[in-house]
């Protein structure tokens, strides 16, 4: 079983934020791009044979920018080169501008039973700051659109620490997305990229980053208001509610295998990685054989994967499982350098055993992460 992931890299506009794999281009552009991803699938269909289709996630960029043609067209090749017999969500991102009684009835149509929305903010100056097309209003109705479609299973992307967002703005944008119809919610901390106008405009003194404290602060707000509302924190920056975890994530975090095509797509089975060429042009240039890079994952890089991905989740990792798959030698490493994280509480007990991150040591979980990695042997 695995998971399958699609880049789709076509925006109308560009935030101020993102550093993402992503184009302005257009429908020309988009059409070749169709083909070009098509001819990757049949390229690539012996990778997967034998195995069977368990997720399929198409992300962006904005994968509702392409027609419903174009989305047919990607997956009538999933189905060609993909044993989708056991396949157990599918999920699309949406931008909630693009979402019409059209555009949902066309992608209920083609197998999608899950939409994932780029919400952000309710607050309708900060989305204008960002650069996103929607309104507040346009989102709370993308929603009910999705709804009526037959859609049960949504989820909100949210976003605090936007500049000059206060503590009780953020509650604001919570207890709004709350308020939906909605089953999963995906919260992030607002980062300044290198490269992005949104690091121009600090830089220049024009906003500022939100300080440690107050996105903190923002961090509790979004557990307390999360946990008071039935969702369940059961991966950093994800909350569901019960029996509404977004599977395809899941292969990333406890690993399964996942194949991803399109620009800037990776792809992990075993110990080998790939990603493609995260230029458009060079992808569509060739078609079937994009550019890309590959790796073997060493035994240390597989034991920090495992550090990383584990102890995101609510589940945690297992202390015996890490002597089953890596040798005696990690297990020792992690003993010793999660025994101060133990007496700290910032690692506690998970059921069968495992171990998992505290409510507490959430916010300071790459620190953690960082003392039980492998050490550097440079």
């Amino acid at each position: 079983m695995y998971g399958l992931y699609v880049h789709v890299p076509f925006c109308a506009s560009r935030c101020i934020y993102c550093d993402f794999c992503s184009t302005t281009l257009g429908a020309d552009v988009r059409r070749q791009y169709v083909a070009a991803l098509c001819a990757e699938m049949e390229a690539r269909r012996e990778e997967t044979a034998g195995s069977r289709l368990r997720t399929l996630y198409i992300g962006g960029g904005t994968p509702s920018q392409l027609a419903a043609d174009e989305l047919a067209q990607i997956v009538e090749a999933i189905g060609a080169c993909h044993d989708t017999s056991a396949l157990a969500e599918a999920t699309i991102e949406a931008n909630p501008d693009d979402v019409t009684p059209a555009w949902a009835a066309a992608v209920r149509r083609l197998g999608f039973d899950r939409v994932s929305l780029g919400v952000q903010t309710f607050d309708d100056g900060l989305l204008a700051l960002l650069g996103r097309r929607h309104t507040a209003a346009g989102a709370r109705a993308a929603v009910a659109t999705l709804r009526e479609a037959g859609f049960a299973n949504l989820s909100v992307d949210l976003m605090y620490g936007l500049p000059g967002q206060t503590a009780e703005g953020w509650r604001r944008d919570l207890l709004a997305a709350l308020a939906l119809p909605v089953a999963h919610l995906s919260a992030y901390a607002l980062t300044f990229e290198n490269g992005t106008r949104l690091t121009t405009l600090r830089d220049r003194g024009l906003l500022a980053e939100a300080d440690e404290e107050l996105s903190l602060a923002m961090f509790r707000i979004l557990e307390e208001e999360t946990e008071r509302a039935g969702f369940e924190h059961y991966e950093l920056s994800n909350f569901a509610r019960p029996g509404r975890r977004s599977l395809h994530n899941a292969s990333y975090w406890d690993g399964t295998p996942y194949v991803g095509f399109g620009p800037a797509a990776h792809s992990l089975a075993g110990t080998r990685r790939r990603w493609n060429t995260s230029d458009v042009a060079a992808y569509v240039a060739r078609p079937g054989h994009p550019p890309c890079e590959t790796e073997r994952l060493t035994l240390h890089e597989r034991y920090d994967e495992y550090i990383m991905t584990r102890l995101r989740t609510r589940d945690g990792l297992s202390p015996g499982e890490i002597e089953q798959r890596f040798g005696p030698a990690f297990a020792r490493h992690f003993s010793r350098a999660s025994t101060p994280h133990l007496g700290a509480g910032r690692l506690v007990p998970a059921a069968g055993g495992r171990l998992r991150l505290s409510r507490e040591a959430l916010f300071v979980s790459d620190a953690v992460m960082s003392d039980l990695m492998w050490p550097d042997e440079t």
